[in-house]
C-alpha cells in the first residue's frame, strides 16, 4: 500500500453516479466513464490482501447480478485509467455499445 496521492479520483470517492454498496473495505458504484458497476478498495494501493479482493469481488458480483442480470456479465480487473488504486468492473457484453449510444 502506498500513500494517497493528492489527485486520486478513487480516493476522493465523489458521489457522482449511483452508489449500490459501501462497507469498511470497499464501495460499489456505477463507473463515471463506462457506466457499469465498479468496486473500489477504500485504501489507496493496487495490491489489496487476497481476502479483501475476494470480499470486493463478491460485493461487485451481488450488485452486477442485480443490475446486469445473473450470468449476464464478467469481471474486468484491468485498471486502465487509474492503475495505482485497486478497482474492478462488472461488464456486460454490450456495455461499450450501450455507453456510447450504439445499441
Amino acid at each position: 500500500m502506498s500513500t494517497t496521492p493528492k489527485t486520486c479520483e478513487l480516493c476522493e470517492a465523489a458521489r457522482i453516479t449511483e452508489w449500490h454498496h459501501e462497507d469498511d473495505t470497499c464501495w460499489v458504484a456505477d463507473c463515471e466513464v463506462c457506466g457499469v458497476p465498479m468496486v473500489v478498495w477504500k485504501q489507496h494501493g493496487n495490491e489489496p490482501p487476497e481476502i479483501e479482493v475476494e470480499h470486493m469481488l463478491a460485493q461487485l458480483g451481488l450488485v452486477a447480478d442485480r443490475v446486469l442480470g445473473a450470468d449476464g456479465w464478467s469481471y474486468d480487473r484491468v485498471m486502465r485509467q487509474i492503475p495505482d488504486h485497486f478497482h474492478a468492473h462488472a461488464r456486460d457484453p454490450n456495455w461499450w455499445l450501450r455507453r456510447f449510444g450504439r445499441s
